[in-house]
C-alpha cells in the first residue's frame, strides 16, 4: 500500500509530519519505516527521521503487507466489564502483557483475545496487536477497551486522539503532594541512557507532549492516594510524571524507591479504573469501572491502618 501526503502547512521533523497525517500508524512504526528506505521526499528516498520537511514537499510511505505471525490462542479467563458486536472492555490483571513482544508470545492479552474472539477483532494494530486501542503496562491492572472491527477502532482511537475518551487511574504514592491537585504537563522520550525507561525529555529533543491531571484522593500520612486523568496516552506516563515531581508510584520497579511496605506487590500500585468512551455505533456513553484488585486494596488497608 502507498499513501502520499503533501505538506501544506507548518515545517517539522519527517516522522513527525507523518505521524500527525497518519492516524492508523504509531510513531514507532513510521521511524521503523523509515529506516527500512519506505519513505521518500519529493521523490527521493529518506532515511533521516529528523529530516525538517518543508511546506510544499509530498512526502510519500510504501507500507509493505504485514507478515503472517503465528499467534496461539490462548484459554484464559477474562475479566469482562463490558462487552458486544464492536468492543469489550477487560478489566485486565498485574503480570499480564498486552500484546505478544520478546519473552511474551504466547501468553498475553491477544492470545487470550484470540482464544475469545476468534477473527472477529480488528487488524488496524497489525497482526501483532489485533484489536488493541491503547495499551497498559504489565502490571499496571484495570480497565482496557478492545475493538473488534476497524471501524470500531478507528472511532476509538480517534476519540483518544481528541481527548474526548475519559480515562482515570488511581494510584497509591509515596508522599503527601503540597497542593490538593495540579497538572503536570511535561515532555516524555526514551531514556537517553537506559533504553528500559522514558524520561522527561526538551520537546526541542524529542520529548513529545504529555499532560497528567491529579488529584488527592486520601491522605495517608507518608503516602497518598491519588486520582490521575490522563490528556494525553505516553508510555510509562503516569509512572515518569509523578516520579518528577517527587511523589514516586508504591512498588513501582523503575522509577519508585524500591521501598517495601510489607506488602507483596507484583509491580507498581497503579490501576487503569474508570475508562469512559462513546461507543463507536450507537454513541451511547459507555462507563466501564473496574474493582480495584486485591494486592492494591491490601496495600490500603495496611496504609490507613498505619496512619
Amino acid at each position: 500500500m502507498t499513501i502520499t501526503v503533501d505538506v501544506t502547512q507548518g515545517c517539522d521533523r519527517l516522522d513527525r509530519i507523518l505521524s500527525q497525517n497518519l492516524k492508523d500508524l504509531s510513531r514507532s512504526r513510521i521511524q521503523q519505516l523509515i529506516e527500512q528506505n519506505c519513505v521518500s521526499v519529493n521523490g527521493e528516498p529518506c532515511l533521516s527521521k529528523k529530516l525538517k520537511v518543508q511546506v510544499g514537499d509530498r512526502l510519500t510511505i510504501d507500507i509493505p503487507p504485514a507478515e503472517p505471525l503465528n499467534i496461539q490462542p490462548l484459554e484464559m479467563p477474562l475479566d469482562i466489564l463490558y462487552e458486544d458486536d464492536h468492543l469489550l472492555i477487560v478489566n485486565k490483571p498485574a503480570g499480564l502483557v498486552v500484546h505478544p513482544a520478546p519473552g511474551h508470545y504466547n501468553d498475553t492479552l491477544v492470545n487470550a483475545l484470540l482464544a475469545h474472539c476468534g477473527d472477529r477483532l480488528s487488524g488496524i494494530g497489525g497482526v501483532q496487536r489485533p484489536g488493541i486501542v491503547h495499551r497498559l503496562d504489565k502490571d499496571t491492572t484495570g480497565a482496557i477497551v478492545i475493538a473488534k472491527s476497524d471501524r470500531a477502532h478507528q472511532h476509538l482511537q480517534a476519540q483518544i486522539q481528541a481527548k474526548t475518551a475519559r480515562r482515570e487511574y488511581l494510584g497509591l504514592v509515596y508522599g503527601s503532594p503540597s497542593q490538593p491537585s495540579g497538572t503536570i504537563n511535561r515532555p516524555i522520550a526514551r531514556h537517553p541512557v537506559d533504553r528500559k525507561k522514558m524520561a522527561i525529555i526538551p520537546e526541542d529533543q524529542g520529548g513529545r507532549v504529555a499532560v497528567t491531571h491529579w488529584n488527592v484522593q486520601e491522605a495517608l500520612g507518608n503516602y497518598s492516594l491519588i486520582h490521575f486523568r490522563l490528556e494525553t496516552g505516553r508510555t510509562h506516563q503516569i509512572r515518569v510524571h509523578s516520579a518528577s515531581i517527587g511523589h514516586p508510584i508504591i512498588g513501582d520497579p523503575l522509577y519508585g524507591s524500591g521501598r517495601s511496605l510489607g506488602v507483596n506487590l507484583p509491580g507498581q500500585a497503579l490501576h487503569a479504573w474508570k475508562l469512559t468512551l462513546e461507543h463507536p455505533q450507537s454513541g451511547d456513553t459507555i462507563e466501564a469501572i473496574a474493582p480495584l484488585p486485591p494486592h492494591i486494596k491490601k496495600l490500603l488497608q495496611v496504609l490507613k491502618r498505619r496512619r
